[in-house]
């Protein structure tokens, strides 16, 4: 079972990937984690990918890509995958759909997590990141129980270079340019479903497992 979670930036695509991935025993594929991960550890990769993500573009093609592929081949990949931040593109879209259909597979559902752009706004605005261990807190839904400290390893929490006002703003024109005309291409492809991201975590979770007990039923 291979299924695509996007939307917006903001839509709560990472937290309903991890729980749907460890309810349905999927991997948790989360390319935005890998190139943070290469940027920490000061890698070609994300050395390339660095002046990218601190302006909240899209990495090129190319390296999305070739990472993409290096982690599907991974054993726990082999059952199914959670793609969460990949495809954004319609050109990932088919690269991936390629990738797959050589190992004789496909993207069984493609679910669009839909919020508002003052809601995006909103959640980003009051981000804030562990810059050890990456836990992730908001000022208002969840904030750490010690200002500017994080209560997992002790740290102090930055606001990522793509969570100030101005990268927001571009983050959402370049969603509305490159990442939303996947809508249409999953759609074509009769494998679209939309589900409403502005409730509470429960309920787009409990939408999210609703659709992938249908694909797999």
């Amino acid at each position: 079972m291979y299924i695509v979670l996007f939307g917006p930036p903001g839509a709560g695509k990472g937290t309903q990937a991890v729980r749907l991935a460890q309810a349905a025993r999927l991997a948790h594929v989360a390319t935005g984690d890998m190139f943070r991960d290469n940027l920490r550890a000061r890698t070609a990769l994300g050395q390339r990918a660095e002046s990218y993500l601190t302006k909240g573009e899209l990495v090129p093609d190319e390296l999305t890509i070739g990472l993409l592929m290096d982690r599907l081949d991974q054993p726990d990949a082999a059952a199914g995958v959670i793609f969460d931040g990949f495809p954004r593109t319609i050109p990932q879209a088919q690269a991936l759909d390629r990738a797959l259909h050589a190992r004789g597979k496909g993207v069984g559902v493609a679910a669009l997590i839909e919020v508002a752009n003052a809601e995006v706004l909103r959640r980003l605005g009051g981000r804030w990141t562990c810059s050890d261990c990456g836990m992730v807190f908001h000022e208002r839904t969840n904030p750490p129980e010690r200002d500017g400290i994080c209560q997992r390893c002790g740290k102090l929490l930055m606001q990522r270079s793509d969570d100030t006002p101005a990268a927001i703003e571009n983050r959402l024109r370049v969603y509305r340019q490159q990442t939303e005309p996947l809508v249409a291409f999953y759609e074509a492809a009769g494998i679209l479903t939309r589900v409403d991201g502005e409730r509470e975590p429960e309920a787009v979770q409990a939408d999210l497992l609703r659709v992938l007990e249908a694909v797999s039923a």
